[in-house]
């Protein structure tokens, strides 16, 4: 297995991945059984694969109301992003199933619930068990390297590799940056709490019919994301974990 994580390191490396670990998924089995099914929740571990967005596009983000502004970080930041990230999982559920271990790539953006608007497995969830950050109050995973500005991906297995770093407990103390600059007021403010429902934290509908209008408005060029924008952990990129 030292030679199978050897090759899986420098493959993730060579498709350009920021970070990467592996999570034990036992603490949240129930959670991801709810969400996903048993045909999910059957992997034990998962392998989280994240590459950072641009500093120089998310900080334009002020500006979205420029056409050209949300039109660079829709399809820069979503679509080549999340096709780069599909690659990397792929590669890597052809290498284990090579070793003769079971493995699934989870699309990084695709949804199967409209009404809840979640996906089949949360990347977050993954990278968080895997220890890669915090989940924040804007209820995405808060980096120490680049805060929130990161996009996620994720490869289930029984493959027996050891997992990765340890849970990292909420940081956010008493900042409300990414609850205040929210458009549509989406987030509570509420600490993250494994145990509570995401209902508590975030009002996943708010957000999605804001997006539903801006589409309307321009099909092409669309965009928010200022949560991530706004979150201190993430005005300073720092890649020193990348050895």
């Amino acid at each position: 297995m030292t030679q199978m994580k050897a090759k899986l390191q420098h493959l993730i490396k060579d498709y350009g991945a920021d970070f990467w670990g592996v999570a034990d998924l036992a603490p949240a089995k129930d959670a991801i059984l709810a969400q996903g099914g048993e045909i999910i929740a059957a992997y034990p571990r998962a392998i989280s694969v994240g590459i950072a967005l641009p500093k120089s596009i998310v900080d334009q983000l002020p500006n979205r109301a420029d056409r050209a502004v949300a039109m660079n970080y829709r399809e820069h930041c979503y679509h080549i992003i999340n096709q780069r990230l599909d690659l990397i999982t792929s590669r890597i559920g052809s290498l284990f199933q090579s070793a003769g271990y079971d493995s699934m790539p989870i699309p990084a953006a695709k949804r199967v619930d409209n009404e809840k608007h979640y996906a089949v497995f949360s990347h977050k969830l993954a990278a968080h068990l895997a220890g890669l950050g915090l989940i924040g109050k804007s209820c995405l995973l808060v980096t120490p390297q680049v805060g929130p500005r990161v996009r996620w991906s994720t490869v289930l297995t029984d493959a027996p590799l050891q997992a990765t770093g340890s849970i990292q407990d909420e940081k956010c103390g008493d900042c409300t940056d990414c609850v205040d600059i929210c458009p549509v007021q989406a987030f509570t403010g509420a600490p993250f709490r494994p145990e509570d429902p995401r209902e508590k934290r975030y009002d996943v509908n708010k957000c999605h019919a804001y997006f539903e209008e801006m589409k309307q408005q321009d099909p092409a060029a669309y965009a928010c994301g200022m949560c991530l924008y706004v979150c201190p952990h993430g005005k300073s990129y720092d890649f020193a974990m990348n050895e």
